[in-house]
């Protein structure tokens, strides 16, 4: 199951058509034969809050499937939620009925109905209003609910041409959707070739250098330099920096998120509302600069060291409700340490569907309670940098 929150930008969305066409950028990627619910919540039901997508399950496992994504929003707690069968699935012959009675004629379906049925027939029971329920199918939208002529199987209304402000606000926040689920996940996929033997190459480098500055200077020594590493190649990643993410920019990185300390320090890099004086910058472009180190870092570094940032990237994917990348990223990681404590616990959580909102208040809470906080990069105001104890898990 896929899951995605709202950006933090405002962006104002019709109902039907306009909804429709948001779902690449509500959910990271173009779903294809799934069911997308829509949680919404706020002042007459007008905020978009998590997006829930599951793929299109075969004939008889409807009842399971709705009962599985009913029972994920719950915890949301919305007032209301659309519900979409998006499927290219074509129109059936029978009763035309829907999730609520429309007639008794007999003729062209829509389909999905026996799921959607299902759907809308357990968010009321749990409380949750479902002002819309919507079929889309090759770049056109049709209402389940709708008797008029427009919304007759056959008919449909277009999906809206051109840049919405929500693809622009997407676009301005360095997340631009891919084309499919396959694609997004596609974009974790490490690296191989010359391309690899170099980040390689960097790693033994940088394993025989930081080895000598243990024996030389200590763990304090070693764990200030690496969080000074981790800094530098955030900078990088940088919203309009022209600075590349190096090999040996990549393998330092890597070695400093071994240390369990310093790998839970970053973890509120990934969080938009941390504080953005400590943090050395604005806090939503810090935490696209996160994101996009912890996907460079996981693509490029080998095995175990991808294993860190992986976890790192799922937090940060997860915290703004893109369960697609997070369970990719977990996978990522517990495929490569299948111990790691982080990720193992990531994955119950998501497995229980936690919501993003209550995770984001989590990892604030612990990084919170660390007294060592976030620091600025190097050469930025920063408060002083307590020691704790060293160790990997």
């Amino acid at each position: 199951m896929s899951s995605a929150a709202p950006l933090p930008s405002t962006v104002r969305l019709a109902a039907g058509p306009d909804l429709a066409a948001a779902l690449p950028h509500l959910l990271g990627f173009a779903p294809e034969e799934s069911l997308v619910v829509v949680a919404l919540s706020g002042a007459r039901a007008r905020r978009v809050g998590l997006t829930l997508r599951v793929d299109l399950p075969p004939p008889g496992l409807e009842a399971a499937v709705a009962g599985q994504v009913v029972g994920c929003l719950a915890d949301s707690a919305p007032d209301a939620a659309v519900v979409l069968v998006v499927t290219e699935e074509p129109d059936g012959l029978g009763p035309a009925v829907g999730p609520r009675l429309l007639d008794d004629a007999v003729g062209p379906v829509l389909p999905g109905r026996v799921l959607l049925a299902e759907v809308v027939g357990r968010l009321t029971d749990a409380g949750v209003t479902v002002p819309e329920t919507l079929l889309v199918r090759s770049g056109r939208c049709w209402s389940y609910d709708c008797a008029e002529p427009c919304c007759a199987p056959g008919a449909g209304r277009p999906l809206p041409g051109g840049t919405s402000p929500l693809a622009v606000a997407s676009t301005v926040a360095g997340r631009v959707p891919a084309a499919s689920r396959d694609a997004l996940v596609e974009r974790l996929a490490p690296v191989v070739g010359a391309e690899a033997a170099a980040v390689a190459a960097a790693c033994d480098g940088v394993a025989a250098a930081r080895a000598a500055e243990l024996e030389a200077h200590g763990w304090e020594h070693l764990a200030d330099t690496g969080w000074d590493d981790v800094c530098i190649a955030l900078a990088r990643c940088a919203p309009g920096s022209r600075d590349r993410l190096t090999d040996d920019d990549v393998a330092r990185a890597g070695f400093a998120l071994v240390d369990t300390a310093l790998r839970d320090r970053a973890l509120a890099l990934g969080l938009v509302d941390a504080d953005a004086e400590d943090c050395g910058g604005d806090g939503e472009a810090r935490a696209v600069a996160a994101e996009t180190l912890w996907t460079e870092l996981t693509r490029r570094l080998p095995a175990p060291l991808d294993a860190a940032p992986a976890t790192l990237l799922a937090v940060c994917a997860w915290s703004r409700g893109d369960g697609t990348t997070a369970h990719a990223a977990l996978d990522r990681a517990l495929d490569s340490r299948p111990d790691h404590a982080l990720a193992q616990l990531l994955r119950s959580a998501l497995d229980a569907a936690l919501p993003p909102a209550d995770l984001r208040r989590l990892v604030a809470a612990a990084v919170g309670a660390d007294p060592r906080g976030v620091r600025a990069a190097p050469g930025a105001a920063s408060p002083p940098r307590a020691r704790g104890r060293r160790g990997t898990r």
